[in-house]
């Protein structure tokens, strides 16, 4: 998952091999959950505010964190 200021939105899918992993799963389960429409409401806040950064040229202080397309 990628936040800005805590507001998630977006997030890489998890390989199928981690779908298994033990410990991939320990840490998932202490994890907040998130849904999809939890993810749409904030990518749309982002959006309207003209901060989403995978739409709009936005100054970020780890740009290294993003998704690669």
């Amino acid at each position: 998952m990628y936040f800005i200021n805590q507001v998630p939105f977006t997030f890489d899918d998890v390989p199928d091999d981690g779908l298994y992993d033990l410990d991939i799963i320990e840490i998932a389960d202490n994890e907040r959950r998130y849904e999809p429409e939890d993810l749409y409401k904030s990518s749309f806040y982002l959006i309207d505010e003209l901060c989403h950064p995978l739409m709009f040229e936005v100054e970020l202080e780890n740009p290294e964190m993003l998704p690669v397309d």
